[in-house]
């Protein structure tokens, strides 16, 4: 339990150094707050950077209120939430499983999902960087440069390409080459996409369901009693005979490859 929330810990850390800005940004932040002693950002002999605990803490701050798009915008969690939602549409169960718990639900697997890559991340930028043995800018690069690829690999290559074609860029030799720019919109509409997918064909067999009770009903002249109330104990039969939520489960972490 211990090192699951020190691995928790570390990717917040990691998250809130996501919105550090760059070198230059850096050094005009610095030229705003060097007059302020609470704000004060000082050099050392190396050249490297050094921000006083105020002004870490206001960015830890800030970055608070950017981490819950990061949370969808980077993992798996919008394809999740997204497939359970239809899959619970489709059964016609109305709110049951009520909201918190699909939200709870999505956010379980995607930290299953993305284990591999926080542990690498957590190995590779984090603990060499909380240690004093990498520098921010280092860490900040190869830290998006493994989130990157997790997001290059579960993103459709049409995807990628309607992008950099939208942005007036050309093809790229490697992962990296790629900016966030290209990326994060690229992935989100891939997992849009993906997501839509899987929620059809959940949905095909308890439309199938729907469809021969309504004819039932319609030949015995019960048009008054509703086709939905009578199917629900069928799908909910057949779902659970089946093991649904275990297929269900299985398929959408089976779906995502690792770094």
């Amino acid at each position: 339990m211990r090192q699951i929330t020190h691995l928790s810990f570390n990717i917040f850390v990691f998250l809130c150094v996501l919105l550090i800005p760059s070198p230059v940004l850096a050094q005009g932040a610095a030229a705003l707050v060097e007059g302020l002693p609470a704000l004060s950002v000082s050099s050392d002999q190396d050249g490297q950077t050094t921000y006083s605990l105020s002004l870490q803490i206001l960015a830890l701050m800030t970055a608070l209120t950017v981490l819950p798009s990061l949370v969808l915008g980077m993992t798996s969690f919008t394809r999740i939430i997204i497939v359970l939602s239809i899959l619970r549409q489709a059964m016609g169960t109305q709110q049951t499983p009520p909201n918190q718990v699909l939200i709870a639900i999505a956010m379980f697997l995607s930290f299953f999902i993305m284990t591999p890559t926080f542990n690498m991340m957590n190995e590779q930028v984090l603990t060499p960087y909380l240690d004093g043995q990498m520098p921010a800018e280092t860490a900040l690069e190869d830290g998006s440069a493994i989130m990157k690829k997790f997001m290059v690999r579960n993103t459709r290559k049409d995807d990628l390409t309607m992008f950099a074609e939208m942005a007036g860029e050309s093809g790229y030799e490697t992962q990296a080459d790629v900016p966030f720019s290209i990326v994060l919109p690229a992935f989100i509409t891939s997992e849009l996409k993906t997501a839509f997918q899987i929620g059809f064909l959940l949905f095909l067999p308890f439309l199938v369901i729907d469809m021969v009770i309504a004819s039932i009903l319609m030949s015995l002249g019960m048009m008054m009693l509703s086709p939905m109330l009578v199917a629900l104990p069928f799908k909910l039969l057949l779902f659970v005979l089946v093991d649904g939520w275990s297929m269900t489960v299985e398929a959408l972490v089976a779906a995502y490859s690792g770094v």
